[in-house]
């Protein structure tokens, strides 16, 4: 039988209560791990002598192992290949912003240089979208709530990472139970990372949005809606034929009606297709009377894959413009990072790769954290 995460939230506190080992022990051995990677379990010091016992039969320090890392030419972002241990990988990446380049009330943010990691939750995916690499890989498999976990240690050895974004390989809500115990990990003792500074990136899992707030309060939603009317999110997004727009739009409104947080809707860019003036004017309509934040996300091509266009820089414009000034719906656009190394929106499928290229560039200015505007 394999070994288990130690980060394995509900794993490890589930085998300790059996054990009668007290679980205010667990974090003072997720610390350990995370500052000594190669330790034993022996070298933790001051555990129950059962503890021991119990963590050499059945966890593992990481059951993944960092594959490679790639550096982007401009040096913000970083990718990580991430192998676990049933031999499948994941893809994490990390960016690096600075808060102090952005704007609040016309003035410039507080803080300073941050990193924002963007973690996996399942290799592969199901929902097929067609303008995402990771779609073509087909489903594999969940990832473990320690797997999950497991992004964040390696990337944390790195960069010091302040935000999550679940928007990596995979649905996040496809994954509920994982997902759920992850955060919980992630905004506790050794992590503490604020749950307003966790985003979760989903196509629309109706279900799931319904019980979302209640269990992992305060974190932020983001929405990859990509389209205003619901033909054209089937077209593009053959998911969404399971959850029709207006019952999405339904359990948003619950949903911010339990929040009271701003939604982030994510909305790619695709020549032709979605980015008219039509439908600038029908996601007014549809949104007008949420709090959101619109981000227009410029289509990453995926190689031969790609059967769609990137829309030119007037039409995001445009697109932008008509939002903000007849809808009054704050709206930007993503700047793009990591796309020389397929780690930009959109781009994440598996490649073994076989270098690693560095070099250094001044932070950009971060978009992920909503909650501040």
């Amino acid at each position: 039988m394999a070994l288990k995460s130690v980060f394995d939230s509900s794993v490890i506190r589930g085998e300790f209560d059996k054990a009668g080992i007290n679980n205010r022990f667990i974090p003072l051995i997720w610390k350990y791990v995370i500052q000594n990677p190669d330790c034993n379990w022996e070298d933790i010091p001051s555990l129950p002598s059962s503890a021991y016992r119990l963590l050499r039969a059945k966890f593992k320090a990481s059951t993944s192992v960092v594959h490679s890392v790639f550096e982007s030419n401009d040096g913000v972002t970083t990718k990580l290949l991430i192998k676990l241990q049933n031999g499948a990988f994941v893809e994490s990446v990390i960016m690096r912003y600075d808060s102090s380049l952005g704007k609040l009330n016309g003035k410039p943010r507080p803080g300073g240089p941050r990193s924002t990691l963007c973690v996996s939750s399942q290799v592969g995916c199901k929902m097929g979208c067609t303008f995402c690499a990771t779609g073509t890989m087909g489903f594999k498999n969940n990832l473990s709530s320690g797997e999950i976990v497991e992004q964040l240690v390696h990337a944390s050895r790195l960069s010091t990472i302040r935000n999550i974004v679940f928007m990596g390989m995979g649905e996040p809500l496809n994954n509920y139970s994982s997902l759920v115990d992850a955060i919980r990990v992630m905004t506790a003792s050794p992590f503490q990372i604020s749950p307003r500074k966790i985003t979760v990136s989903t196509v629309g899992i109706i279900h799931a949005i319904n019980k979302l707030h209640n269990d992992v309060p305060n974190l932020n939603l983001a929405v990859s809606l990509h389209a205003p009317v619901q033909d054209i999110r089937c077209q593009i997004m053959p998911a969404a034929r399971a959850f029709p727009l207006e019952k999405l739009m339904n359990a948003l409104r619950e949903y911010q009606t339990k929040s009271q947080q701003k939604i982030l809707i994510e909305y790619i860019m695709l020549d032709g297709v979605n980015d008219e003036e039509q439908h600038a004017h029908q996601l007014g309509k549809l949104l007008e009377a949420f709090q959101v934040v619109v981000n227009l996300i410029p289509f990453n091509p995926i190689g031969s894959l790609s059967q769609f266009i990137t829309s030119t820089n007037q039409k995001v414009t445009r697109f932008q413009k008509i939002l903000r000034d007849i809808y009054n719906i704050r709206t930007t656009v993503r700047k793009e990072m990591g796309q020389d190394i397929s780690g930009a929106c959109g781009q994440l499928v598996v490649n073994l790769p076989d270098k690693r290229s560095i070099s250094n560039a001044a932070p950009l200015t971060d978009i992920e954290d909503i909650r501040r505007q």
